[in-house]
This record gives structure tokens, C-alpha cells and sequence, in this order.
């Protein structure tokens, strides 16, 4: 593909094309995280053990899954699962 006339590189554009889908994709992804974290926020909140067990797993793989791709620092991903980690702790052993 030849340079356009206003001066635009083509590699320039493809990049921008590059980035609009990768944004969309990440936040997609970021979107899905903090809806499995409401998720689990909610079964702590109703004191039901279990469900907050199986959320919490739903949760961590998407955390790692995301931290993997560079979504998310890897570093957040585990202060963010050792948060809910935590929460969902204390609901097996109450002090």
C-alpha cells in the first residue's frame, strides 16, 4: 500500500487499527474481572461459604488469565486476589 497524499504512513494507520481492537478487547476483559469480583463480594455478603469458594476460582483465573496478556500488572492481579482471598477466609474461620 503506497504512502497517502496527507502525509499518514500506512504502517501508522494499521497500528491505530492495532490498538482500537486491543482497547476494546482489555476492557472487555477488565469488565469481565470486576463482575466476577461483585460476584464473589456478594456471596460474602450472604455469608454463603461455598459460593464464595467457586466465585473466588472463577475469579483468580481470570485475574492470572488477564495478568498473562499484560491487561493487568502481575503484581495488582495478586494484591487484588489476596483482598478477596482474604474476605472469603474469614468467612470459614469468623473470629
Amino acid at each position: 500500500m503506497a504512502k497517502l497524499k496527507t502525509g499518514r504512513h500506512t504502517s501508522a494507520l494499521k497500528e491505530a487499527r492495532k490498538t482500537k481492537k486491543r482497547t476494546e478487547r482489555n476492557i472487555s476483559v477488565k469488565s469481565k474481572i470486576k463482575t466476577s469480583v461483585k460476584r464473589v463480594e456478594a456471596a460474602v455478603k450472604k455469608n454463603d461459604a461455598k459460593l464464595a469458594q467457586e466465585q473466588l476460582n472463577i475469579a483468580f483465573s481470570q485475574w492470572d488469565k488477564a495478568a498473562k496478556r499484560n491487561i493487568i500488572h502481575k503484581k495488582a492481579s495478586s494484591n487484588q486476589k489476596a483482598r478477596l482471598a482474604k474476605k472469603v477466609a474469614a468467612l470459614s474461620n469468623p473470629k
